[in-house]
């Protein structure tokens, strides 16, 4: 049980307003956590994701004595101590070897984790091409029904998305764009994707289940003649192979916290986005529009521009003959300019 610590200035209290629930999460942080026993392809794995996931990573470099399927309260100390809410924990044993687990938590407890074998590993100092920019915002590229219909593939599409995925940003500039991370499932018989029984188990085993693969490209834009661009994929690495072990699937209470969304502010209820408003909608692109209803005008009564050619000309009336010899008159007694001498 984690005891709460009441903040002693002013310093100590906006670090801890930070680390509160926010409507818009920051990104997320991941610490990659050694075991006791990895090996160089978990070393290697580890180090080129961590190099994906920079800056908001954290390394472990000390081999640690952790077992997360048996107990984790060493991944909710260090989540409440480094203000992380990502663990790829890698290591590898006799029985399972060349392992990584990865793990989500919720408010420094721990919601879910799936584990993954390392079946095909190509590192990605082998490519001799361009590499990304660190710290840029990838695209994800999920390319199989089963990441939508099985559950243990969703699972692993959910935690996918949140290592990777970076700051919720309302534009993208398509220079910005410089990798994607491509993951498919490998072809398989259609016995050994059976789909889930409605209590939530399945027909088939985690060994007959097909493996995941995963691939990072560089992309380059190119002119096509057009508005959009062409686009070209280059290999990066790193490639890796993985198949499905052991998961464990979060609790339903505490999903249902964590999925929970909060309520809108008056503010936010104003501009539209709450409680429909009179005469006030947003529209696709998220602009507020309102209409406003006014009375019928008088015309006739309405105090438009005075201008000189609106004016009517001389000869029409007496007034203006008058006021046109008084101009001349005027003009005349004006004195002559004085002129330079040479």
């Amino acid at each position: 049980m984690l005891r709460t610590v009441k903040p002693k200035n002013a310093r100590s209290k906006r670090a801890l307003e930070a680390r509160e629930p926010k409507e818009v999460e920051d990104q997320r942080k991941a610490i990659f956590v050694h075991g006791m026993k990895t090996g160089e392809v978990v070393d290697r794995l580890m180090k080129e994701l961590m190099a994906l996931k920079q800056p908001h990573a954290i390394s472990f470099s000390q081999k640690n004595a952790i077992r997360p399927f048996e107990d984790a309260s060493s991944l909710e100390f260090w989540a409440h101590k480094n203000d992380a809410s990502m663990f790829m924990i890698g290591q590898s044993t006799k029985k399972r070897p060349a392992g990584i687990v990865i793990a989500r938590t919720f408010d420094s407890k721990l919601l879910d984790m799936c584990e993954l074998g390392v079946e095909r590993f190509v590192s990605l100092s082998e490519f001799k091409t361009p590499k990304s920019t660190p710290g840029h915002k990838p695209m994800l590229h999920f390319a199989s029904e089963l990441f939508d219909t099985h559950p243990r593939y969703m699972q692993l599409k959910s935690l996918l998305m949140d290592l990777f995925n970076g700051e919720v940003i309302d534009s993208i500039c398509l220079p910005g764009l410089e990798h994607v991370i491509s993951i498919t499932v490998a072809p398989s018989k259609a016995s050994q994707t059976s789909s889930a029984l409605s209590d939530g188990t399945t027909h088939e085993d985690s060994k007959n289940l097909p493996n995941v693969h995963l691939r990072t490209y560089t992309v380059k834009l190119t002119p096509s003649g057009a508005r959009v661009p062409r686009v070209q994929l280059t290999e990066m690495g790193p490639f890796v192979d993985f198949s499905l072990r052991r998961h464990q699937e979060a609790d339903p209470d505490m999903l249902k916290a964590a999925l929970k969304r909060p309520k809108l502010k008056k503010q936010d209820i104003e501009k539209g986005l709450g409680k429909k408003k009179k005469n006030l909608e947003v529209d696709e692109m998220g602009d507020l529009r309102g209409r406003i209803h006014v009375a019928k005008q008088d015309l006739n009564k309405l105090q438009t521009r005075k201008m000189k050619g609106l004016k009517e000309k001389s000869g029409e009336g007496d007034g203006d003959v008058s006021m046109s010899t008084d101009e001349s008159e005027v003009e005349d007694a004006s004195p002559p300019k004085r002129q330079k001498r040479a």
